[in-house]
């Protein structure tokens, strides 16, 4: 059976949530808060993917530390944009 719609973006909230570090538990979660809902379903693939990366590289690319991967890297310009909005 496949996952519906409603639960894929549950389960990426709560992925989102339960990271591990802190930081990125409050980062993911106020974009997942904010954007999730709205999101494609290629775009959910995408966050999906990334929420498979480490919590330490995800940190420096959302904070500029270092530059994203090029596959990740519009996504994680509009997860800085959203938490610096905030």
């Amino acid at each position: 059976m496949a996952e519906t719609r409603e639960l894929r973006l549950k389960r990426l909230t709560m992925r989102s949530m339960r990271r591990g570090i802190k930081e990125m538990d409050l980062i993911l979660m106020r974009f997942a808060r904010a954007r999730l809902e709205q999101m494609t379903a290629a775009e959910l693939d995408l966050y999906e993917a990334l929420l498979d990366e480490n919590d330490q590289d995800l940190y420096q690319w959302v904070s500029g530390q270092t530059p994203a991967p090029e596959g990740f890297f519009g996504l994680i310009e509009e997860i800085a944009t959203e938490v610096s909005a905030r």
